[in-house]
């Protein structure tokens, strides 16, 4: 099959690999329909983190074409969408919804790789969910899209505690992020405010539900949103980039007693604890346990409630990832889905 490898910072190759196999009996393989390049690969992409002839990808849909002896919730020709993070679902961490940090989690990125024809899903059963029935073409990208970034910005929101009568600021226009203003929207936030300084992006979050776009970074973004909120801070900010100056934005940002969720991958990040102590504010994130939302976000996607699939803004097929790295590296695209 067809598949991913970025051997080195920078090289992506498309290249034959292996056809996955069935190994444990709760394994099962699926024939990918669709998959994308996600914001976090361009950490290894850009030096960041290390790469040596990884598989890469780790979101996902397609048909099951072969299960493990012991798999009982999905079966051959279902159409399925997988969490990033294989679980379970049965653990004592699953059973409380955080999935995320199943007692036999394993990540899909850098082992799996989904950039690809065909996956190897262990924990079938507490991984993959089936769709209703077979999805019209116009669904894929937002069946897609709940795989991660929009598990993983609804997660951000849950534990920022976005709902009603609530000022929600999100910090991040990415693709993320973007998922993040979306799930306010959702959970009935009353003020959605978007931190955002490209055009498309902020119309992006715009038709998703925020209600106020701020431009400003750093020490600047927190005072417009404290001056936004009457001098408070919001009541939940989401944080969906991972850098030291958006972890320090996204926390001074919060009004005391106010909730963070943060929820992207951060690299070289050093809270002083002072600094958080003052700050008085509850603060949940990591990794998004996705496979707790997926049945709801499914099913939202599949009566047309939320169309979280127009994040997608470029379309390449798989033999052009190479491509869909540098576009996303570049800025020139959100996120790329490659078709396959």
């Amino acid at each position: 099959m067809r598949g991913v490898v970025m051997y080195t910072a920078g090289d992506v190759r498309v290249e034959e690999r292996e056809d996955p196999k069935i190994i444990e009996p709760t394994d099962a393989i699926v024939r990918l329909t669709a998959t994308c390049v996600c914001g976090s690969d361009l950490w290894p992409y850009r030096g960041i983190e290390p790469t040596d002839h990884t598989a890469m990808g780790h979101e996902y849909v397609g048909v099951v074409e072969e299960i493990g002896s012991e798999v009982r919730t999905v079966k051959v020709g279902d159409f399925v969408v997988g969490s990033f993070v294989i679980s379970d679902n049965t653990c004592e961490i699953c059973r409380s919804g955080y999935q995320s940090g199943c007692a036999h989690r394993e990540f899909v990125a850098g082992t799996i790789g989904t950039q690809a024809e065909k996956a190897r899903i262990p924990h079938a059963d507490g991984t993959l969910v089936a769709t209703p029935g077979q999805p019209d073409a116009e669904l894929i990208p937002s069946l897609l899209a709940a795989s991660d970034v929009l598990g993983t910005g609804w997660y951000g929101a849950v534990a920022a505690e976005a709902g009603p009568g609530k000022t929600v600021a999100v910090v991040g226009d990415g693709a993320v992020g973007l998922m993040a203003v979306l799930a306010a929207e959702q959970l009935g936030a009353e003020r959605i405010i978007a931190m955002s300084r490209h055009p498309g992006r902020q119309e992006l979050a715009r038709s998703y539900g925020a209600t106020d776009i701020v431009a400003e970074r750093g020490d600047d973004g927190v005072a417009k949103i404290k001056e936004l909120t009457g001098g408070l801070g919001a009541h939940s900010v989401i944080e969906a980039v991972g850098t030291q100056e958006s972890t320090m934005q996204a926390i001074g940002a919060t009004r005391p007693g106010g909730h963070l969720g943060f929820v992207g991958v951060n690299h070289d990040v050093t809270i002083k604890g002072i600094d958080l102590f003052f700050a008085g504010i509850h603060v949940e994130g990591g990794p998004a346990p996705v496979r707790r939302f997926l049945p709801h976000l499914i099913q939202l996607i599949w009566d047309r409630e939320i169309d979280p699939g127009k994040v997608f803004d470029l379309t390449l097929p798989l033999d052009q990832a190479a491509d869909a790295y540098k576009a996303m590296d570049e800025r020139r695209a959100t996120k790329v889905l490659l078709t396959l």
